[in-house]
């Protein structure tokens, strides 16, 4: 029994860290930055710049939002080594979590016990690589 709590606790973590990579790769305000401000005019301009891994976007104080993809990924080469890492782990957090939930003790599928300790093990490492 206590076995099976620790399994699926385990379980469970590493599917919510998995689903907050895959949250991170989806968010749009990687980095924002505020442009203007009182100037000490009567006219108050405030613009942000915000960008992300897919686009740079530029809103200003009339709420109206002018976003630009990145046209060539070679000239941004933080952001390209950003994407493939993060997809490269999110590949590996998949099949992490497809071997986690095959080894616990508490399914049905993945033969006897040694086999699921086995593909239960390889899932934990997945998951620490990935």
């Amino acid at each position: 029994m206590r076995k099976r709590v620790i399994q699926i606790s385990g379980f469970l973590i590493s599917s919510l860290g998995w689903l907050f990579v895959l949250c991170t790769m989806a968010m749009d305000y990687w980095r924002i930055t505020k442009l203007g401000g009182q100037g000490g005019s009567y006219i108050i301009k405030v613009a942000w710049y915000w960008s992300n891994l897919w686009s740079d976007c530029y809103t200003d104080s009339a709420a109206v939002t002018n976003c630009r993809e990145y046209p060539v990924l070679w000239n941004v080469a933080y952001v390209q080594a950003v994407r493939g890492l993060l997809m490269c782990g999110l590949t590996i957090g998949f099949f992490a979590v497809v071997c986690c939930f095959v080894g616990m003790e508490c399914t049905y599928i993945g033969g006897s016990d040694k086999t699921k300790d086995k593909v239960l093990f390889a899932g934990a490492v997945l998951h620490f690589v990935g």
